[in-house]
């Protein structure tokens, strides 16, 4: 992993206590940014999530897709996981943490909007940190390849259906107008973009050249990460001063649906006898979220001062250190994983 990869927990704690800082002391600035919007869409945000999201597609190889056989069975366990247990199991989750045993605790009228940002969260399945997490267990990389490409091209068509459903069983008003858009400009542009741009660094110079240039602008992609977040907390500072046990409370139903979800994928690949270099990067794609994505959805549809802006931030904050933990579980329990099981 990069610097910035390894401490990617720190640079968000950071941002927080930047972004807060700043908010206080520049607040016209901060309200300057926020003018800044055609179509409910944030221009300075819209720039960096791009930033953000392009260089992470770029790694994506589309024609991987013809091996999704060879892996079926994985396939279809981080299918399953990906896309009819977590957002549903986020949505329950969420609800049962914030709309009922923790809503005495949070700001009033507040739970519906931080549930908001954990289903959006959960309704998107991580896309380039996959790869780093999948060479910790030293996993499947075309098996890893393929499920991340099929996962980008579902979530064209899935995402909004999934997010307006659940988001109406939550009691949420959806901006379908808003979310429609968010779509297209947060995974249909960027797909297309950095699609044509992998298809001339290939044609230009072959995959060294594409290596190359991703080496070159792969900071570009967390520095835009964090900028936004400076952005988020400086409109969310105050009244994270006022609530600080809010970042805490939203953390719980996070961490429940992260590791119930990899243990899910885990345990059901091994019952169905995928080899374990596959059923690894299927718990940790099982477990992960597209972060990115989800704060530039939060944003689109709530605002950047909102509380579904804030719980999607909350996620890139425990994402790191959490999936490190499933990485470090994963490879211990090989053993374990790879013993026969009695007929």
């Amino acid at each position: 992993m990069s610097l910035f990869e390894r401490y990617l927990s720190l640079w968000v704690a950071l941002c927080i206590v930047v972004g807060i800082g700043i908010g206080h002391l520049l607040p016209g600035a901060f309200e300057a940014i926020a003018a800044l919007e055609i179509a409910n869409v944030n221009l300075v945000v819209a720039v960096l999530i791009w930033l953000m999201i392009i260089p992470m597609l770029l790694r994506v190889n589309f024609r991987a897709l013809h091996s999704l056989r060879q892996y079926w069975r994985g396939i279809g366990v981080t299918l399953l996981v990906n896309w009819a247990i977590k957002p549903f199991s986020m949505a329950l989750l969420g609800t049962l943490f914030l709309g009922y045993l923790f809503e005495p605790l949070l700001p009033v009228g507040a739970s519906s909007s931080y549930i908001a940002g954990l289903i959006l969260l959960a309704a998107a399945p991580c896309t380039a940190m996959v790869f780093v997490w999948s060479g910790l267990v030293d996993g499947e990389p075309n098996y890893t390849l393929s499920q991340v490409a099929l996962n980008d091209l579902i979530m064209v068509f899935a995402f909004a259906p999934i997010v307006g459903l659940l988001l109406g069983v939550a009691s949420i008003t959806v901006p379908w107008n808003t979310l429609a858009l968010s779509v297209g400009l947060y995974i249909v542009v960027p797909v297309v973009i950095s699609q044509l741009l992998r298809h001339a660094l290939l044609r230009g110079g072959g995959d060294s050249r594409l290596q190359h240039f991703l080496s070159a602008i792969g900071p570009i992609s967390l520095v835009s990460l964090l900028l936004t977040l400076v952005l988020l907390f400086g409109f969310q500072g105050e009244q994270i001063i006022r609530q600080p046990l809010v970042i805490a409370l939203i953390t719980v139903p996070i961490l429940f649906q992260v590791y119930l979800n990899a243990g899910i994928a885990y345990w059901l690949s091994r019952q169905l006898g995928v080899a374990w270099r596959v059923a690894g990067p299927s718990a940790l794609i099982g477990a992960s979220n597209f972060f990115e994505l989800a704060v530039a959805a939060a944003i689109s549809l709530f605002g950047l001062s909102s509380g579904a802006a804030l719980a999607t931030v909350v996620g890139v904050l425990v994402e790191v250190p959490v999936m490190l933990s499933i990485v470090a579980l994963v490879n211990r329990t090989r053993p374990w994983y790879e013993k026969v099981i009695p007929a």
